[in-house]
């Protein structure tokens, strides 16, 4: 396992840690010997890890005194909290974004819309075609994003927007596997359009359920 991704794994054991009130909002968290075999690892791999959380705020170094959980970390802007949040955190709002979202938007759409979503769709098929990992997934979150917009809430719009982040870093970990889980959910895709485009309420309702409990 290479040293950043064994980081990133103390990392987020640490928030967790924090999220389990292990360690509390302004505790000093214990030193390096022991975090080293709290999390079973390396000097270095705790020292990245302690870096990049206060780099994102959740922990202060203060230097020849220790490494707080920094007191503002609760603070933090809903776009920082989304990115120390888990995934299943994060999915378990998007669902409930997007089934509002897509709701809407088989109300609300206008022509616009209608070929802003139908142009991402093209282009996911085109890159599925290609099997070009980085284009499905600059597609898919286009796509989704084009159907959040079409649903005439921008605050709706904004708070997805949000989480594509997340959603980009969770597609990013399906590289090794290609374009295989893009291709498979491709006709859901094309049947939600379809569905929106012809204002069916309770069959745009059921295939974005269907893709979101699938992690399409």
């Amino acid at each position: 396992m290479q040293k950043e991704k064994l980081s990133e794994i103390v990392a987020d054991k640490i928030k967790q840690d924090i999220k389990d009130k292990k360690f509390n909002v302004g505790d000093k968290i214990p030193a390096e010997p022991e975090l080293m075999k709290l999390y079973n690892v390396g000097r270095s791999s705790i020292r990245e890890a302690i870096k990049s959380l206060a780099m994102t705020g959740v922990l202060q170094v203060r230097q020849g005194d220790g490494t707080y959980v920094n007191q503002m970390a609760a603070q933090l802007p809903i776009e920082q909290r989304l990115r120390n949040s888990n995934f299943d955190d994060i999915n378990a709002v998007r669902i409930l974004l997007e089934e509002e979202i897509v709701q809407l938007a088989t109300e609300k759409h206008t022509a616009d819309d209608l070929k802003a979503i139908a142009e991402q769709l093209a282009k996911r098929k085109k890159a599925i075609e290609n099997e070009d990992v980085k284009a499905c997934t600059d597609a898919d979150i286009a796509f989704h994003m084009a159907i959040a917009h079409a649903s005439g809430n921008t605050v709706l719009a904004g708070l997805y927007e949000y989480f594509t982040q997340t959603i980009r870093a969770f597609f990013s970990q399906r590289e090794k596997h290609g374009i295989t889980h893009f291709a498979m959910s491709h006709h859901l895709h094309q049947d939600l359009y379809l569905a929106i485009r012809s204002k069916k309420k309770k069959q745009a309702s059921e295939i974005i359920k269907n893709i979101l409990n699938n992690n399409y």
